[in-house]
């Protein structure tokens, strides 16, 4: 009998036959994509961004979230999409990695904005709340799945999976000799930690700077977070202990850290950030429209 109260029933393919299949996880995924592309809109029009330029940034970062999130999970499961190419497109299948999701998109919209001369770092700081909750929303998915194996768990909050095509259940199968093995929530303490950090940032809105500060404060919770929990799961180690998301979040660190002590400042409480990153006091603002007005 599994140690833990807590079972998972469900099918992790929503419709499956034939050749084609649609999992859970990448419906949801696209739930995600969808509600953060909604929430971006919206921070936009309080932020009298251009609604084309937000939007077309919105499409490049989906298409290269799309591809870097594939490569990563088809880099990290060669040994099962060498033997068979064909599977790598079919991304419907599910099979994404995260980290390559949000660093793909963050590098495709930002070299987008960047070239069409748009604010990239207000960009950025509109989409970190976003990121959170859509990322929160695709781990929804996981959890149906029955995705990313985990260390056993005796405390009693853990949770085992019941449905026969749950992978959840050939991992515990295979690390514990039991299928029905309770195992830590991983999933779960990845989408509190997303939604502390949320509330963080939220609190942080408006009280720093420059421009992209926000975006560098999310990247850097969400790496802290993502390194502790990564312990708990049983993906393949890389070297030196560590797996592939530690050493992703390793370098992730290696840059928002530095950059926040070196640029990331309290803004005073009369500043504001426009789009282009003017941090004069909204006095000096006002004074310097009226001497244009004067000079007009």
């Amino acid at each position: 009998m599994p140690i833990a109260d807590i079972a998972i029933p469900f099918n992790p393919n929503l419709v499956a036959g034939g050749s084609f299949s649609l999992s859970w996880h990448g419906l949801l995924s696209f739930v995600g994509v969808a509600a953060a592309i909604w929430i971006v809109g919206r921070a936009a029009i309080k932020e009298n961004l251009n609604q084309d330029m937000v939007y077309n940034t919105a499409i490049f970062g989906i298409v290269g979230g799309i591809v870097g999130a594939r490569l990563v999970h088809v880099f990290d499961n060669w040994d099962v999409y060498g033997s068979d190419p064909g599977r790598i497109i079919a991304i419907w299948n599910g099979g994404i990695g995260l980290w390559g999701g949000i660093l793909g998109g963050w590098i495709a919209g930002a070299l987008y904005a960047y070239f069409k001369k748009a604010p990239v770092g207000k960009l950025m700081d509109i989409a970190a709340p976003a990121m959170f909750v859509g990322q929160s929303l695709g781990r929804i998915g996981d959890i149906i799945n029955g995705e990313h194996w985990s260390r056993a768990l005796d405390a009693g909050w853990g949770w085992y999976f019941t449905h026969p095509s749950s992978p959840a259940r050939s991992g515990a199968e295979r690390f514990f000799g039991n299928p029905e093995r309770a195992v830590h929530p991983t999933v779960v303490y990845e989408i509190i930690w997303n939604m502390i950090g949320l509330v963080i940032i939220t609190k942080l809105k408006g009280r720093l700077q420059p421009a992209g500060a926000i975006w560098m404060v999310y990247l850097t919770w969400y790496s802290v977070g993502r390194f502790a929990i990564q312990y708990l799961r049983l993906d393949d180690v890389k070297f030196w202990g560590l797996q592939e998301a530690h050493l992703i979040a390793i370098i992730v660190l290696a840059f928002t850290v530095p950059y926040m002590i070196m640029k990331v400042r309290w803004a005073d409480k009369n500043t504001g950030v426009d789009g282009g990153g003017d941090t004069r006091s909204a006095a000096r603002r006002k004074r310097d429209r009226q001497r244009e007005q004067a000079k007009a």
